[in-house]
Formats: C-alpha cells, sequence, structure tokens
C-alpha cells in the first residue's frame, strides 16, 4: 500500500513547523529524510506524535524525561538515534 503524497507533504510541514524551534530542528530533517520509507503504522504514529505537546515530545527525544509505553517503540528510537545525525548534517556552524 502507497502513503499518498499529499499525506507525506504534509507530515513533512507539520515537522518544521511545530512552534518550538528546537523540536523543529529535530522532526522537520527527519520527516524529510526519512517519512517517505516508514511503514503505513508508522506514518500513522507519526501522525499522532506531531499531535503530542511540543516540549513533552522533545523531552522523549531527548530523553529527558521517560517515554509514555503507547510511543515507545521503534519509531521514536528512530528519531532519538537521528537526533545526533541531524547535528552532524548542520554542523558546528549553524545556530550558534
Amino acid at each position: 500500500m502507497s502513503i499518498d503524497d499529499t499525506r507525506l507533504r504534509k507530515l513533512k510541514f507539520r515537522a518544521w513547523h511545530r512552534g518550538f524551534r528546537e523540536a523543529d530542528l529535530i522532526l522537520g530533517p527527519f520527516a524529510d529524510s526519512h517519512v517517505q520509507d516508514l511503514a503505513p503504522d508508522e506514518v500513522d504514529l507519526f501522525e499522532v506524535l506531531l499531535e503530542q505537546p511540543d516540549h513533552d515530545l522533545y523531552e522523549w527525544i531527548m530523553e529527558r524525561t521517560p517515554t509514555p509505553a503507547e510511543f515507545d517503540g521503534s519509531l521514536l528510537n528512530k528519531i532519538k538515534a537521528f537526533r545526533f545525525k541531524v547535528h552532524e548534517i548542520r554542523g558546528s556552524d549553524h545556530g550558534g
């Protein structure tokens, strides 16, 4: 089953425009790089994750607070791992 391109574009936009810049800088690049390769159930979960409060989601990604069981799985683990990669992509000369 193919994921609708319009849905993927909307997800990418939402990932970049959450209103909390720190989360945008992780979730936006993650969506750009990976959303088209996610399984349909992962796309559904990514949508649900994007509906969570910005600061909660960011704290889970940064592993500062425990991730609720319903979100603690392979997708959030991919995002957590990606946070290190996005730092390498952006480099130390961005945002500082």
